[in-house]
């Protein structure tokens, strides 16, 4: 009885450590995947720029001088710094709050309901980046003055 039961075992699978250069580039990572990459990355970008956050939160809301330079600094530049790139900063910052936000609602979602399985995770991985994207893609044509 032992050697039917063995014989009709699947073989494991085996695992194998991924080389960078040959594997990564033909590796397709799930939407889950890139979800959860993505929330650490929209993270580590709000901590790297908070000073910048703060400065704009502080020059937005001291004075009215101090807005009109907030509001110049976004066509106009600062110093050396281009109107748009700090456009781009901002938008980063716009992008990884959006991102951060959804995600962390659907990682809640998730433990809340128990809705740990393949097709939601998979679901609400595209929901999640959909969303975010369209967000930001509004936020980002209001930002730079389509609308």
């Amino acid at each position: 009885m032992t050697e039917l039961a063995s014989a009709s075992k699947r073989p494991r699978p085996e695992f194998r450590n991924i080389n960078a250069l040959s594997d990564l580039p033909t590796y397709r990572l799930p939407p889950a995947g890139w979800v959860s990459i993505l929330h650490r990355v929209s993270g580590v970008i709000m901590f790297i720029l908070m000073p910048f956050i703060i400065w704009m939160f502080d020059t937005s809301v001291s004075s009215e001088i101090s807005f009109a330079k907030f509001s110049s600094a976004f066509t106009v530049g600062l110093g050396f710094v281009p109107g748009w790139f700090i456009k781009l900063v901002a938008l980063a910052i716009i992008w990884a709050y959006l991102h951060h936000f959804i995600a962390g609602l659907r990682h809640l979602w998730m433990d809340i309901n128990h809705a740990v399985s393949k097709e939601f995770g998979r679901s609400s991985a595209i929901v999640t980046l959909t969303l975010g994207s369209v967000l930001t893609l509004a936020l980002a044509l209001k930002l730079f003055g389509a609308y």
